[in-house]
């Protein structure tokens, strides 16, 4: 997974809350063996009719998609997050974020960035009006702004998961982050237990 630190970027207006997994990957999309191509069925229910967002020509650049209340809600499925992903955007701004769905974003290099529904509703007005407005996203900072709206907010996102971000640290990056340590443990444990090699 790569770092991320700054995303600057247009987004893509879901006027819609309440979005759960089923809608963001349908069920049919589990099927696949690969983890790749998911992108196709990023609300491909939706996507049938010809003015849904995702079809709108303006947005086609998108890499930060604006969202309404309680986006990833439902059953947990990592596919939501690589659909997203695959599509091409790098965070999701939304008020409220199902359990879940932050914790497999964050797992996968997707950032979660949970705001006021305010400041969530200020941002799809501003997008929906003007597709070529730029959002930059500092997980340094923990900052969202879009400056032609004059809108800035603080968003909240946990030390580890802030850390895992910003290093580009997967679970494994996580664990091979303590080689040496794992290593001087392998060389002293007895003989007799269970090894690796």
């Amino acid at each position: 997974m790569k770092p991320v630190r700054t995303i600057t970027a247009t987004a893509l207006p879901l006027d819609r809350s309440d979005v759960d997994t089923d809608q963001i990957i349908p069920s049919d999309w589990l099927k696949r063996v690969e983890r790749t191509g998911f992108e196709q069925g990023l609300f491909s229910e939706w996507r049938e009719d010809p003015d849904f967002v995702l079809n709108d020509p303006r947005f086609a650049e998108a890499r930060i998609l604006v969202a309404g209340p309680n986006f990833g809600t439902g059953s947990s499925r990592e596919h939501a997050v690589w659909a997203i992903q695959q599509y091409g955007f790098e965070a999701v701004i939304s008020p409220r974020f199902g359990d879940i769905f932050r914790n497999n974003s964050a797992k996968n290099g997707l950032v979660p960035v949970q705001v006021s529904e305010q400041v969530a509703r200020s941002l799809l007005k501003w997008v929906a009006s003007y597709p070529d407005i730029e959002i930059i996203i500092d997980v340094e900072e923990l900052i969202v702004v879009c400056p032609v709206a004059g809108i800035k907010a603080d968003f909240p996102l946990d030390r580890a998961v802030q850390h895992r971000l910003l290093g580009g640290l997967d679970d494994i990056g996580l664990t091979l982050a303590h080689s040496d340590a794992i290593a001087s443990f392998e060389a002293i444990r007895p003989d007799w237990m269970p090894s690796l090699a």
